[in-house]
């Protein structure tokens, strides 16, 4: 494999860009978990593929909507971005059930990407690819993006660690503490919803959440304090995207499936070391 990577242009770029997701996802997801909005990313994944197949349908009718003009993705992102603020929005409209805020917009998102690729005349091969992920259709365009979005995003993050932080396990500290609250979630969910349309071609729609999920819910397992669970949450990650990439390059399996796939042998793996060692202790 690796030299098929030395050789190939588009696998130098499945690989470079799945390690920068797999740092970014379990970055971003170490936060959601803590604020317990770990099915937000199911949500904004089908409001992006809504605006994926928006863009699809336009690019039939209108040249410069075409995937060779312009990126789906980049519709994804808006379509995933209103989403986050819409999350946002039925949060503090439904102060005693904001739970309900994920399914309401996770409903939208389905039924707008139903109507999308139903007026579209059904899926494409370039939907599928969005669906259930194919990190070898990445190309350099693609891997520029997913770069420029994660420098961005770990800026954001280490400029406002200490107020996400405060604001992540103690909301009503914060608020005393004069913290400006409504923007540091303003950016949060903004770039929880880039990092999840980023991350569409690499692991698909229907398992983008896991990759944020999974290697954090290993790491909290093991980890003794929040920067350790990011650190294993990282390091998780990255031996998903990188164990998950070989064993399909090998198998010639689905590379997004294999990622996910791997990422829950690595928590069972855990979950089970874990238990042994109570065991031991006991």
């Amino acid at each position: 494999m690796i030299e098929a990577v030395i050789q190939y242009e588009f696998l130098r770029n499945a690989l470079l860009s799945g390690m920068i997701i797999g740092f970014l996802a379990p970055l971003i997801g170490v936060f959601i978990v803590v604020r317990r909005l770990s099915m937000i990313a199911d949500a904004l994944s089908h409001v992006t593929l809504s605006g994926i197949a928006f863009s699809m349908l336009l690019g039939k009718y209108f040249a410069f909507f075409s995937a060779a003009t312009l990126n789906p993705i980049f519709m994804g992102m808006a379509f995933s971005v209103a989403g986050a603020l819409s999350i946002e929005k039925l949060r503090t409209s439904y102060k005693h059930f904001q739970e309900l805020s994920i399914p309401i917009i996770l409903s939208a998102g389905i039924g707008l990407s139903a109507i999308f690729i139903s007026v579209a005349n059904g899926f494409n091969t370039d939907l599928f690819t969005y669906l259930f992920g194919n990190i070898l259709a990445i190309r350099k365009s693609d891997l520029l993006t997913i770069l420029i979005i994660a420098i961005v995003v770990v800026a954001i993050i280490l400029l406002i660690y200490k107020e996400l932080f405060s604001i992540s396990f103690d909301d009503e500290h914060a608020r005393i503490s004069g913290i400006p609250r409504k923007m540091i979630n303003f950016l949060f969910i903004v770039m929880v919803a880039v990092v999840i349309a980023s991350a569409m071609k690499i692991v698909g729609i229907l398992l983008v959440s896991s990759l944020m999920v999974l290697p954090v819910a290993a790491s909290i397992k093991i980890a003794k304090s929040f920067k350790q669970t990011i650190f294993y949450s990282i390091l998780f990650g990255e031996i998903s995207v990188l164990l998950g990439l070989f064993i399909s390059y090998q198998f010639d399996w689905a590379s997004g499936g294999t990622i996910v796939v791997t990422s829950l042998l690595i928590l069972l793996v855990i979950m089970a070391f874990k238990r042994w060692i109570l065991r031991v202790d006991d």
